[in-house]
């Protein structure tokens, strides 16, 4: 016969991990409302560009194509690897933010030098940057939990890594990039729980700081001074948000209809990448609108989920990598919808997953990736939980005589003039795997005091 721990050897071989439905179908609607409006919205962009009207949603679907393949790989590499280099990632990141600053290697577009010439195409470095920040914050949460939650000293890193980060994306420029990083660490940091008080004096010089820069050069001072009333200026300084805002405006209920958008026809800029959430507000009503933000919030929502049962099942580096990437994805749709809605001074971030891009479709399908990975690990790991749990419950339970007695203190009857003799040991069952030792793995939401 073959032993008990073989048995269970064998059945734990037969357990592998599931990715998530409900992260794969959100996904999965998102990129095919992406193509669909791709197709509508850069249809007069082409035509003006002197292209075939099909030239701009032939590109979304080379570069969709190769996002689905990245994410691919990335969702069958383990994450204790990814882990293991996260120093090397972030070397990579800032390599990239310099290299993009260089000339003949560095591309201007429109007055901003943010994309690498690598002949093909242009790729926007930020756009990996923030994911190859993401998986080092994670790793570096793991190896100084302790002194990120008690110690001010735990938090000098990350923001000074953070702050290096805004220095060069500054020099591009790319103001509104620098922001998100600085969010998502603060939310990453956050998370991992550090104490509110240890936040309050990094906020305090951090936030007047992007202030003043804000205010130092003019065209951003004009932006938030068209934000504030674009109808002041509608064919200068606050035409992108008037032409965005007509178009919203016409959608009404249920829109005018797929394909028959006017103010995609050489009347709102960049109606294929920045503003295409108004494209789709024109053409789909409100009811499209409510669509969209619905599906980023499950998004979001799901991703946060992930990191959640990742904690739950302490694998604490997967955990944070989940939360900074639905920081990440959560931050870019909401700036991207608010500027289209007029709630946000204007700023060049794409809707993830939706609007045109090669660079941020690439590496939003490498983050997709590694949360698709995330929940293949957390999905074996409770399906393992589990078994080791149904296994214990099947073990056979003593009988007879061999019944240990449940109140303490109490003992069998024994026949008069025999010896006493000792009850069996009751069989014991299997223990899980034990986790690493790394303290506290609950995301604590910071800590007060």
């Amino acid at each position: 016969m073959i032993p008990d721990r073989f048995r269970q050897a064998f059945r734990f071989d037969e357990i592998e991990g599931r990715y998530d439905t409900v992260l794969l179908g959100t996904v999965a609607a998102l990129i095919v409302i992406g193509v669909v409006m791709v197709a509508s919205a850069s249809v007069g962009v082409a035509e003006r560009l002197g292209q075939g009207p099909s030239y701009f949603l032939i590109r979304h679907l080379v570069f969709l194509t190769m996002g689905l393949v990245l994410a691919a790989v990335i969702a069958r590499v383990e994450l204790r690897y990814i882990e293991r280099q996260g120093q090397r990632l972030l070397l990579l990141a800032m390599l990239l933010l310099v290299l993009v600053l260089l000339p003949g290697i560095g591309r201007e577009v429109n007055g901003a030098q943010r994309w690498l010439n690598l002949g093909v195409f242009g790729f926007q470095v930020v756009e990996a940057v923030k994911l190859l920040l993401i998986v080092w914050l994670a790793s570096y949460l793991v190896r100084h939990r302790e002194q990120v939650q008690n110690q001010w000293w735990g938090l000098f890193k990350p923001i000074g890594i953070a702050g290096v980060m805004v220095m060069l994306l500054l020099f591009q420029p790319d103001f509104g990039s620098a922001l998100l990083i600085c969010a998502i660490v603060g939310g990453m940091v956050f998370l991992g729980g550090v104490r509110i008080r240890n936040l309050v004096l990094p906020v305090v010089v951090i936030v007047p700081m992007m202030v003043l820069l804000a205010m130092s050069e003019p065209y951003r001072v004009r932006r938030l001074t068209s934000f504030l009333d674009p109808w002041s200026d509608p064919f200068d300084k606050g035409f992108q948000l008037t032409q965005a805002l007509i178009a919203i405006g016409r959608g009404e209920w249920f829109g005018v209809g797929l394909g028959s958008s006017i103010q995609k026809l050489s009347f709102l800029p960049e109606a294929h990448t920045d503003f295409i959430f108004a494209v789709i507000a024109e053409e789909t009503g409100f009811f499209g609108v409510l669509v969209i933000v619905g599906l980023f919030a499950l998004l979001v929502g799901r991703a946060f989920w992930l990191g959640l049962a990742a904690m739950d099942v302490k694998r604490v580096f997967a955990g944070y990598c989940a939360f900074g990437v639905a920081l990440a994805l959560g931050l870019q749709a909401f700036v991207s919808i608010g500027v289209n809605l007029g709630l946000l001074p204007t700023k060049g971030l794409t809707l993830p997953l939706i609007s045109s891009g090669g660079s941020s479709v690439l590496m939003t399908c490498a983050a997709i990736g590694l949360l698709l990975r995330i929940s293949y690990e957390v999905d074996f790991v409770q399906r393992k939980v589990a078994r080791i749990r149904e296994d214990a419950g099947q073990l056979p339970q003593p009988s007879g005589d061999d019944v240990i007695p449940a109140v303490a203190g109490a003992s069998a009857p024994q026949p008069q003039g025999t010896t006493p003799r000792a009850a069996p040991a009751r069989p014991r069952a299997p223990e899980p795997e034990p986790a690493p030792p790394r303290g506290r793995v609950e995301p604590t939401l910071g800590v007060l005091g």
